[in-house]
């Protein structure tokens, strides 16, 4: 005599899952790096064993192209997971806990579209084994960025999200030499009613 297995039903409940969108207001200038194909590729080179091909002039126009976020039709954008690491950071400003915070809310897609229009910038930096070096990058001096996030509603509301990023904005930054790195650029606030967006 076979035995055939008992099925359990289950009921879960409905998750409450909202979404809002704020924009977010530059501050200071957006410095932008993306990882370039060349640093990518010498990267690899290092870590497979390559021999070291001889340094390249450098090419200030293509440091800076390079350093573009891009979304597929030309836009400009920056990486999501940049403005998240952002506002969980800056749970330590509001008593939050970043574990239950990084499950709270989510920004779907890669990249966010930047609003403003870049302009070059070089910088003179420190490198391994504190040798001086230039840096070629792109800013931008006036900008604005549409953000649409999703939250779990029995988590965290609407306003906690904004303020959450409010305080990113101020005491974290997003992009290079932002505040959690010890510079002022990248800061921003959100976009309140009547401002203009």
């Amino acid at each position: 005599m076979t035995k055939t297995a008992a099925t359990t039903e289950i009921s879960l409940p409905a998750l409450n899952i909202q979404t809002i969108h704020l924009t977010l207001v530059g501050d200071s200038p957006l410095i932008v790096h993306a990882w370039s194909e060349k640093a990518k590729r010498a990267m690899l080179d290092k870590q497979m064993k390559r021999a070291a091909k001889a340094k390249e002039a450098k090419d200030p126009e293509a440091d800076i192209e390079a350093c573009f976020y891009r979304f597929e039709d030309g836009r400009l954008g920056f990486p999501t997971v940049g403005l998240k690491a952002a506002m969980v950071s800056a749970c330590r400003f509001v008593d939050a806990k970043m574990t239950v915070a990084r499950g709270a809310f989510h920004i779907d897609g890669e990249l966010l579209e930047i609003l403003g229009t870049p302009r070059p910038r070089e910088d003179m930096v420190r490198i391994a084994m504190g040798t001086a070096d230039i840096r070629y990058r792109p800013e931008f001096p006036d900008w604005r960025m549409p953000v649409a996030i999703k939250f779990n509603a029995a988590v965290i509301s609407a306003e906690q999200v904004a303020n959450l990023l409010n305080v990113a904005g101020f005491g974290v930054g997003i992009g290079e030499w932002r505040p959690e790195r010890n510079g002022s650029f990248g800061r921003f606030h959100v976009a309140v009613a009547g401002e203009a967006t």
